[in-house]
């Protein structure tokens, strides 16, 4: 399980270094897939962030979950810098490990390569709601977490973030190049 002080840094370097590690839920059954996607947030100064539309959690401890709707999709995020510091990530996509039957089934579908590469596909997948906003994804007893993945020798594409109007001047997206499981514009 990635510790607190993983994720206790700046947005971006958390994106990137997150690629590769599994996500966890611990559900019906154990689900589990390679985080193959992300987006970095900033606080106010960031045109494209929650907290500049009054998403209190962002202000939260690293580690925490933030989780909320667009376009009838629940996004998971996780809470970045230190209390007080509003930032986070979003976790766009992952590569599906355990628990694929299940996953197939609650967003019925059959085939695997659409199944969880998009952020609402794979809260869907993962059964990921509103439930689990304010989780501590670094507590031992966490239903939902990341742990670390097999070293893997993979290239980091950045590119700017997807469905986002007013953006940062710099690259905010981050994903494996050549996964199938990223998401599609």
């Amino acid at each position: 399980m990635l510790p607190k002080s993983f994720y206790d840094r700046d947005p971006a370097i958390v994106a990137k270094e997150i690629l590769g590690c599994i996500l966890v839920k611990k559900d019906i059954e154990l689900l589990e897939g390679k985080i193959v996607e992300t987006e970095a947030y900033y606080g106010m100064s960031d045109p494209a962030s929650r907290a500049r539309k009054g998403a209190k959690i962002m202000w939260e401890d690293a580690g925490t979950a933030f989780i909320y709707m667009v376009h009838g999709n629940w996004l998971f995020n996780i809470i970045t810098l230190s209390k007080g510091e509003p930032s986070g990530i979003l976790i766009r996509a992952i590569e599906p490990i355990k628990g694929i039957d299940l996953m197939k089934k609650r967003r019925k579908i059959k085939e695997i390569e659409n199944l969880t590469n998009g952020p609402g596909k794979l809260t869907k997948a993962f059964g990921i709601d509103k439930r689990y906003n304010g989780i501590k994804i670094y507590r031992r007893n966490s239903p939902i977490y990341v742990r670390k993945g097999r070293k893997g020798n993979f290239e980091i594409v950045e590119r700017f973030r997807i469905g986002v109007k007013r953006d940062l001047p710099i690259p905010l997206r981050f994903y494996i190049k050549g996964n199938k499981f990223v998401s599609k514009l």
